[in-house]
């Protein structure tokens, strides 16, 4: 009794050292950071019918966009996420690009709106575009949560003697989020100021 006694004191003291309550508190905050990600990433969802709607009562209105909105909506909203997404890069990307589209979506739509005065004018699509913007910074800003969360669960499990532990355990890095078009956005702008004058 005494030597089973010694050797679960002896485990205990060297599992203080090992960074397991690390990842378990590392692991449930890159969850919690994810959900509200998640959860900005709906209620962005949730205005775009409201924009559709609102763009729809201007007849003029280029219908191409407004599909393409719709569609990215519907694309977007169809991904099921679960809490397994968060450690499988392949579904993490899919969901990513997704979301990548349907903010593309908007941006045109909201580009396209500017040549349209009587919606411009409208002062439910002014709302509506001021509500999208806060939403828009809101996941922005939850994004960066997660980012961070994440940055410290893979220094925490790439690093050594915690390593040993998370493949003990089976803690493999988590996928963070990346720039579909990294290329694209390095490289600097063309700027011609050569063009003539219509």
């Amino acid at each position: 009794m005494k030597r089973r006694l010694l050797a679960l004191f002896t485990a205990a003291l060297l599992l203080t050292g090992c960074g397991y309550n690390d990842f378990q508190r590392l692991d449930e905050q890159s969850k919690a950071a994810w959900s509200e990600v998640l959860n900005q990433y709906q209620r962005r969802a949730d205005l775009v019918p409201n924009i559709v709607a609102t763009v729809k009562g201007e007849a003029s209105f280029e219908q191409d966009t407004l599909t393409k909105v719709i569609e990215a909506r519907a694309k977007a909203t169809s991904i099921q996420v679960t809490p397994a997404t968060l450690n499988d890069p392949a579904a993490f990307a899919k969901f990513q690009a997704a979301q990548g589209e349907l903010s593309s979506a908007l941006s045109r739509l909201m580009v396209v709106a500017e040549r349209y005065p009587t919606l411009q004018a409208n002062q439910g699509f002014r709302d509506l575009r001021v509500t999208l913007e806060g939403t828009e910074n809101r996941i922005t800003v939850a994004r960066n949560r997660y980012i961070q969360t994440v940055q410290e669960y893979n220094v925490l499990a790439r690093s050594f003697p915690t390593n040993l532990t998370a493949m003990a355990f089976s803690y493999p890095p988590k996928p963070t989020f990346s720039v579909q078009n990294e290329a694209q956005i390095t490289a600097p702008p063309a700027v011609d100021f050569s063009a003539s004058k219509p």
